[in-house]
């Protein structure tokens, strides 16, 4: 879990802009957009299948 500590006369938007940051480092966000939807152990098999041949 991102964690941060508002400093001494830091605004809002400061302290929420770093969290974001924190947040998007650690891929929090790309899991949340990841597990959205339930996705089946097939649809995961041909999905990581699509991409290898991709990266060919």
């Amino acid at each position: 879990m991102a964690e941060i500590r508002i400093r001494d006369n830091e605004s809002l938007d400061n302290a929420l802009r770093r969290f974001k940051d924190k947040c998007r480092k650690t891929g929090i966000f790309a899991e949340s957009k990841k597990r959205r939807y339930y996705e089946k152990p097939s649809e995961v098999r041909k999905r990581k299948i699509a991409s290898r041949k991709k990266g060919k």
